[in-house]
């Protein structure tokens, strides 16, 4: 239960050490204002342009009602585009706030472990293998979410009971996701494979659920994941680094 609850605390945490360490702020306002200048691009790109072709398509007349009419098209097309740029960035926000999130994590882990971290020497081959990496890591994925999402449509055959436990598999599924993207950063320092992160997440059980489960609630949100992402970025690597450090210390069993 302790865990489970210790999962739930992370983001708080999180929050509370980026006030109080200014160093680590470049790293968290920069890849905002990125996502928010990549959201508002991409917002208005689409919103305007839809807008014109519905005020040219509606032929409401003339009034009060005709005029309501067409304000409450304009609502609901920018509530669901809002939604749907919000969805997006959930996606595509760590990707690009990567290069700011990884020297995020980076300084992290030195802050926490007391170790700096050098980075190896990039080169043409370097980059370009770890953009593979980075590739095949999105692609499994989503190979993961697609596969579990087709299996649990499975739930919905079960009478009565069925539709919970579809929720609560989306829900699961959500927050495995949020553990991948939010643990990456000291994982993939480590080189680890698809299937080690995986295991990562199920040795941190059950905080890595409760995590999992707020962050995924978090990024959710359309404008708040913003700043969730960044603050879910920093408590998922709280997280693993703290979990390394306990482990790091415990002491070993005698052979």
């Amino acid at each position: 239960m302790a865990a489970l609850i210790a999962g739930l605390s992370y983001p708080l945490r999180a929050l509370r050490l980026l006030a109080r360490t200014p160093q680590l702020w470049q790293y968290v306002v920069v890849p905002i204002l990125v996502n928010l200048l990549a959201g508002v691009v991409l917002y208005l790109g689409l919103l305007l342009p839809l807008l014109g072709q519905i005020e040219r398509r509606i032929n409401a007349g003339d009034g009060a009602l005709a005029d309501l009419f067409v304000w409450t098209v304009r609502l609901l097309l920018g509530l669901t585009l809002a939604v749907g740029v919000g969805f997006v960035l959930v996606r595509f926000g760590v990707v690009l706030g990567a290069p700011w999130y990884a020297q995020l994590s980076e300084k992290l882990e030195a802050l926490l472990t007391g170790r700096s971290y050098t980075p190896q020497r990039l080169t043409l081959g370097g980059a370009l293998g770890e953009l593979w990496r980075a590739v095949q890591f999105e692609g499994k994925k989503l190979l993961l979410a697609v596969t579990l999402w087709l299996l649990s449509l499975l739930l919905l055959l079960i009478p009565v009971a069925g539709a919970l436990l579809y929720s609560g598999a989306g829900a699961a599924l959500g927050a495995t996701i949020a553990c991948l993207d939010f643990f990456d950063g000291p994982l993939e320092r480590r080189r680890l494979g698809f299937r080690a992160k995986l295991a990562v997440i199920r040795r941190l059980l059950p905080a890595s659920a409760s995590f999992g489960l707020v962050a995924f609630a978090l990024v959710s949100i359309p404008v708040v994941n913003l700043l969730a992402i960044p603050l879910c970025v920093t408590a998922g690597n709280l997280l693993v680094i703290e979990h390394e450090i306990e482990a790091s210390n415990r002491p070993r069993a005698p052979r």
